[in-house]
Formats: structure tokens, sequence, C-alpha cells
């Protein structure tokens, strides 16, 4: 029989830690880091604030673990579209699944990434950072794969992958915003087919 989860006092928990951590999750993909007060957050995880700080730390540690959760999930499929054979059909899953994603209905609006650095203040700043640092690597990993395709002559010679990286992130970004603003799939779609009509081969 498994043994029930422990407060750092030695405590049984009493509530589904991994629930509340997803429900904590809906709530700043809703409204941001800042956005999100604790009330709406222990109240969407059904618990009282000493349980949040016994289980998570504080309201930072607790965002910290949820951006975990939302970048775990992405993670196959961003995995999955840079592993394709060609430059152009990477960038192709990536944005098919970024529309699909974005225009779920079952998911918040917009994506928790860019949301959230957007309405950072200065009590926010170390947030901030670390969201500019994800999003850094994210682009890293797209510039790789764009040199390896330069390399391969998969993309022209004067192909430039770290801006190709960057125009990726810009777009995503960009998708992101519309689909807060009310874009629907169908719309998010066609903007992902103007930008693969743009792309160099």
């Amino acid at each position: 029989m498994k043994r029930p989860e422990t407060s750092p006092r030695g405590r049984p928990r009493s509530f589904d830690e991994r629930a509340a951590l997803e429900a904590a999750l809906s709530v700043f993909w809703k409204h941001g880091y800042e956005g999100a007060s604790l009330a709406e957050l222990t109240a969407a995880m059904g618990i009282n604030r000493p349980s949040l700080y016994a289980a998570f730390g504080n309201k930072e540690e607790l965002f910290r673990r949820a951006l975990d959760h939302y970048t775990a999930g992405a993670a196959g499929l961003h995995d999955a579209a840079l592993r394709q054979p060609t430059a152009r059909a990477a960038v192709e899953m990536f944005l098919r699944s970024m529309t699909d994603a974005l225009g779920d209905c079952k998911n918040p609006r917009g994506c928790l990434l860019v949301q959230s650095a957007l309405v950072c203040g200065s009590a926010g700043e170390s947030v901030k950072q670390e969201l500019i640092a994800r999003r850094a690597a994210v682009r890293a990993a797209w510039r790789k794969r764009f040199l390896r395709a330069k390399m391969d002559g998969d993309l022209p010679a004067d192909a430039d992958p770290a801006a190709l990286a960057r125009y990726l992130s810009a777009l995503s970004a960009g998708m992101a915003v519309e689909a807060v603003n009310g874009a629907d799939r169908a719309e998010l779609r066609r903007m992902a087919d103007v930008a693969l009509r743009a792309w160099p081969v």
C-alpha cells in the first residue's frame, strides 16, 4: 500500500499534491504569475495557505513547480518536431502542434511562458528572468537544428540559423498573444500557413 505523503514536519498531507499543482497551473495560465493571487490559488487548489507553504514553499516556488509541469507536457511535441528529417518539416510540425494546443478550448488561452513574462513587474523579476531563460533555451535548440540543416544543405548557404530561430520564437509568441485575443484554431492555422509559405525552401 502506498504510504501517504508527509509534510516537512512529518504529518500526512490531506490533499493530492499533483491535482493541487495542476489546479495552480490553471490559475497561473489564466492570470500570469503576478496576476494570480494567493486567495485564487488556494481556492483552486482546495487548500489553505499553511498547506501551500508546507508543500510548495511559497508562491514563486509553486509557480516554478507549475512551470516545470507545463513545460514537461510540451517537451515531447517539441522534441518530436526537432527530430523531423528536414528543417521545414520540423517547423511545420511545431507550428501545427502550437495551433492545436493554443486552439484547444480545454486549455486556458495563450502560453504561460509568454503571458507571465509580459506582465511581471519588479516584484516578479526573478520569475521573468527564468521565463526569458527558458524561452532562450528553446531558441538555442532551434538554432542548433537550423545550423545542422544549413550544413546538410537543407537550408540555403546564406540562411541565418540564429535569425530563423528568433523568427520562429517571435511567431509562436505572437500566435499565443492572438489566441489570448480570441483567435480560434482556424485563424491560428492561417497564420502558420503564411509563415510556411515564406520559409526559405
